[in-house]
C-alpha cells in the first residue's frame, strides 16, 4: 500500500462501547487509521457508524474504551485543546452542509475566521480560498451562491472548505450518495487526488461498493456495533460469509 506507514497510527479506538438505554450501539469497537491510509467503513443504517464518528470528535462520550488522535487521548483534553485538535480533522458531510446565505467565498472563509489560532488573523483570505477552489476544479465559482450550484459542485465546494484548514485527517460521510454515476466517479477521483496532494489520511463511511473498491486501502464491516470483518476490498469481496457477501451484492 503506497504511502502507508503501519507504525504511524493517527487514530486509535480501542474497545469502544456506547449504549443508549438498553440499546447497545457500539460493542467493543476497535479502529486504527494509519498515516496515508484510506479506511472505508461499511455498515447498515443503525449499525453505529454515526455514533462512532460523534465519539471520535468528542460530541458523544463513550461508556467505555479509549480514543487517541495523533497521540492525544481525547477524554483528557479540555475544550480549547479539543477544538484545536478538531482543526486537524476535516469533514465532508453527506448533504455538503454549505451555508445557503453565504457565497462560495464566504463559505470557505468561515472556518478561517473561526479558527484563527492555526493561521492567525488573516488580512487577505483570497490566496487560501482560491488555492482550495483550484484544487477541486471550481475556482470560477468563487462568487456563486449555493443555490446556483449542482449537487456535484456543492460536494466539491464542501471538500474545498474542508481542505482550507489543511487537515491531516478527513472524514467522508457518504461522499457519493445522491450523485449520478458519472459525478460520483468524479468525486472519487477527486478524493484520490486530494489525498496525494495534501498527504491526508481518511475515514470514508459509504454504502457505495464502487467507491470502496477504488478508494480503500482497508475496510471494516460494522455489524451490530462490532468489527464483524476487516481486510482489503479483495479479501472481503471473496469472503464466503453470508453477512459479508451481502455487502458486495
Amino acid at each position: 500500500m503506497e504511502n502507508i506507514h503501519p507504525n504511524s497510527a493517527l487514530i486509535k479506538i480501542e474497545n469502544l462501547e456506547k449504549r443508549f438505554g438498553d440499546n447497545i450501539v457500539l460493542d467493543r469497537f476497535n479502529l486504527t487509521l494509519n498515516e496515508g491510509e484510506n479506511l472505508v467503513i461499511m455498515g447498515k443504517s443503525g449499525s453505529g457508524k454515526s455514533v462512532m464518528i460523534k465519539c471520535l470528535i468528542g460530541l458523544e462520550i463513550p461508556d467505555k474504551g479509549s480514543i487517541e488522535i495523533m497521540g492525544k487521548k481525547i477524554n483528557l483534553l479540555n475544550r480549547e485543546e479539543l477544538d484545536e485538535l478538531r482543526t486537524e480533522i476535516g469533514f465532508l458531510f453527506q448533504g455538503s452542509a454549505l451555508y445557503d446565505s453565504m457565497s462560495v467565498r464566504e463559505n470557505l472563509e468561515f472556518p478561517l475566521r473561526r479558527h484563527t489560532k492555526k493561521f492567525g488573523k488573516l488580512k487577505d483570505t483570497t490566496p487560501l480560498v482560491m488555492e482550495a477552489l483550484e484544487n477541486v476544479g471550481l475556482a470560477d465559482a468563487v462568487d456563486l451562491m449555493p443555490s446556483e450550484l449542482s449537487g456535484g459542485m456543492k460536494r466539491r465546494i464542501a471538500l474545498a472548505r474542508t481542505l482550507i484548514l489543511q487537515p491531516k485527517i478527513i472524514i467522508y460521510d457518504e461522499p457519493t450518495t445522491g450523485l449520478d454515476p458519472i459525478t460520483a466517479k468524479e468525486i472519487i477521483i477527486l478524493m484520490k487526488s486530494v489525498q496525494k496532494k495534501y498527504n491526508t489520511s481518511s475515514i470514508i463511511i459509504t454504502h457505495d461498493v464502487d467507491c470502496a473498491r477504488v478508494i480503500s486501502n482497508r475496510m471494516i464491516l460494522l455489524i451490530d456495533g462490532k468489527n464483524y470483518a476487516e481486510g482489503t476490498f479483495q479479501e472481503l469481496s471473496l469472503s464466503q460469509d453470508p453477512k459479508v457477501k451481502a455487502f458486495f451484492k
